[in-house]
């Protein structure tokens, strides 16, 4: 019963009226799931096995895509240099790109929602610690942040276990660049929603600080910061693909769209052109189609715009 009231509200509120009445939006909304769903289902759903040597065919590396004169059927875009079913590997590489994305957004959401929410109830030399030391993250790019925390995690491990933990390396870099953006929104937000009557009823009432603010002012600051997750998300797994791209990301065992698409620029000039053009349309669809969900949830929730 519970279950079925929270949908039915769901199909009469301004929310669900705002996402059918936007094409763009419905159609953003597809290609994201059946990418996602393409990528957790990629051993079910991809012809080959690209990890799996006894499903690679040296013999047929460099095949071009199905419709070309030299290729075949089997291999609808072609194969890799490794020969390689190069719709396997964009299936399992989009596996790992979402993968890295995800987890770190999430991470980077713990850091910054509990920096956040500290700085802005606190107040005093607590908020001003945190704010500068975000205010000093801010001055550096992403992508730098994200190259040092890498290097500095592969000048501490040893060398056997670069390969091992390259993802888990990956996700805290992206995570330690994209924390601030998280704390700084909540940090605003529970500045305004400290001086409001509930909380201060709770603090006559004795309630302690971590649970007036986990269980008071948390659920009312989520709405801005679903936004930016969902924003941060595309530029997660395009962080990705770059580190990857430059060399310094997830394995070649375990190639995720940047990996793919640094393989195939070996071979952009010398007419293999679907090794590198495929994997990169492939991310381009997926960060368009994230970033427009984003945007639309960032007007269909701001009252202004109703």
């Amino acid at each position: 019963m519970i279950v079925g009231d929270f949908w039915k509200r769901f199909f009469d509120s301004d929310l669900w009226w705002s996402f059918k009445s936007s094409p763009v939006v419905v159609i953003a909304t597809i290609v994201t799931v059946v990418i996602i769903f393409s990528s957790v289902f990629a051993p079910f759903i991809a012809p080959f096995n690209p990890f799996d040597l006894a499903q690679i065919d040296l013999m047929a590396s460099l095949k071009p895509p199905a419709w070309m004169e030299g290729g075949e059927l089997q291999y609808l875009f072609g194969t890799d240099d490794q020969g390689r079913d190069m719709l396997s590997t964009i299936l399992y590489g989009s596996r790992v790109s979402l993968l890295v994305g995800f987890l770190s957004v999430i991470f980077a959401m713990i850091i910054g929602i509990a920096a956040g929410l500290v700085a802005g109830y606190s107040g005093g030399w607590v908020d001003a610690v945190l704010m500068r030391i975000a205010d000093v993250q801010l001055s550096f790019p992403a992508i730098l942040i994200a190259l040092l925390v890498d290097g500095v995690a592969r000048g501490l491990l040893p060398n056997n276990s670069h390969e091992t933990v390259a993802v888990y390396v990956l996700i805290v870099a992206i995570a330690l660049s994209f924390w601030v953006q998280f704390a700084r929104t909540v940090r605003s937000s529970t500045m305004v929603e400290r001086t409001k009557e509930y909380v201060q009823a709770a603090q006559v009432i004795g309630l302690p600080a971590p649970l007036i603010l986990f269980r008071h002012i948390l659920p009312n600051v989520m709405g801005p910061v679903l936004v930016i997750a969902t924003i941060q998300l595309a530029l997660a797994i395009i962080i990705e693909a770059t580190l990857s791209f430059l060399g310094v990301g997830v394995p070649p065992t375990s190639p995720s769209l940047g990996t793919l698409i640094r393989i195939g620029n070996d071979y952009l000039f010398s007419g293999e052109w679907w090794i590198t053009v495929f994997p990169g349309l492939a991310l381009v669809i997926l960060v368009l189609a994230v970033n427009l969900l984003g945007d639309w949830l960032r007007d269909a929730l701001n009252p202004k715009l109703r």
